[in-house]
């Protein structure tokens, strides 16, 4: 209960934190990134294999 009353008060402006929302797109950027850089090793193993 302790934390759902915390999260509403950071949610609504009232106390200092990070947002439910910007928690969520810190997860979606975040796993964006680990794709990226996935993708971007593989580029640079096939550029090398090519090259």
């Amino acid at each position: 209960m302790r934390k759902w009353v915390r999260r509403a008060e950071i949610d609504g402006g009232a106390r200092p934190g990070v947002t439910t929302a910007e928690r969520e797109r810190i997860k979606v950027l975040e796993r964006e990134n680990r794709e990226l850089r996935r993708a971007n090793e593989i580029l640079k193993a096939a550029s090398a294999l090519f090259g």
